[in-house]
């Protein structure tokens, strides 16, 4: 199986560790990984922005780069929903459908693709899910508890594999942690307190690290959390299911 693997470009600026974990864990359950070297933006800072025309440059290269690959894999959920959802735009062709169709969240990829029921990691440290907007409503990684029906997560379910660990339960599980891109800019206030308001209920139920399938997310958690001095810290989910996290 051939996997493309895609590193957004705040990972790559800011959290290259968090690409290596990716590598590392996608490696070691046996996946053949290429990174095209000349990657850059999937384009949805733009779109999001209200700028989607300006977008396309940067989603047809995408599709250049990974076009040949059998699945293109990200531990981004924001960007691999931005790639499904919004590569519509673009003229339909073989190359397009394919990459749309086989771009897959790293989570997403570890339970529906190669159906993963073992890992080797240990993590002995009690943890926070920060279940991320675009992840659990946008890509379904989840039961969102506004829709009634059973309940699931793909990545609780892939935690509970990692040894030692302790997932805590959260009075809201599933609340936006208030970044979402320019709006942590556009109004800095609101998404301020809407941190603070997650980071409490980590912190009111013992969680040691939040984790969670978007490293935007969590770097919007982890400047609250140095600012005010808290007893926490932030780990990409890959950083944990790789064995790679101390």
């Amino acid at each position: 199986m051939n996997v493309g693997l895609f590193v957004p470009c705040y990972i790559d600026q800011f959290y290259p560790g968090v690409a290596v974990a990716t590598l590392r864990l996608l490696e070691g359950l046996g996946c053949r990984v290429a990174y095209p070297t000349d990657q850059t933006c999937c384009g949805q800072p733009l779109a999001n922005a209200g700028f989607e025309g300006e977008s396309r440059g940067a989603m047809q290269l995408f599709v250049r780069n990974f076009e040949g690959c059998d699945y293109v894999v990200a531990p981004s959920a924001s960007c691999v929903l931005h790639v499904r959802a919004h590569y519509g735009t673009l003229e339909q062709t073989a190359a397009v459908r394919h990459v749309r169709e086989r771009t897959f969240e790293l989570c997403q990829f570890l339970t529906d693709v190669l159906q993963v029921g073992r890992l080797a990691a240990a993590f002995p440290h009690r943890v926070g899910l920060h279940e991320s907007c675009h992840g659990l409503r946008g890509l379904r990684l989840g039961q969102a508890s506004e829709i009634h029906g059973p309940d699931f997560s793909k990545v609780r379910r892939l935690l509970r594999l990692v040894e030692g660990i302790e997932l805590v339960a959260l009075d809201r599980p599933d609340e936006c942690c208030g970044f979402g891109g320019t709006f942590a800019v556009g109004e800095e206030a609101v998404s301020v307190k809407m941190g603070r308001d997650r980071l409490q209920d980590h912190l009111a139920h013992g969680a040691e690290v939040i984790t969670g399938t978007d490293m935007s997310c969590l770097m919007h958690l982890d400047g609250l959390i140095r600012r005010r001095k808290l007893p926490l810290r932030v780990l990409h989910v890959a950083e944990i299911l790789s064995g790679g996290a101390p």
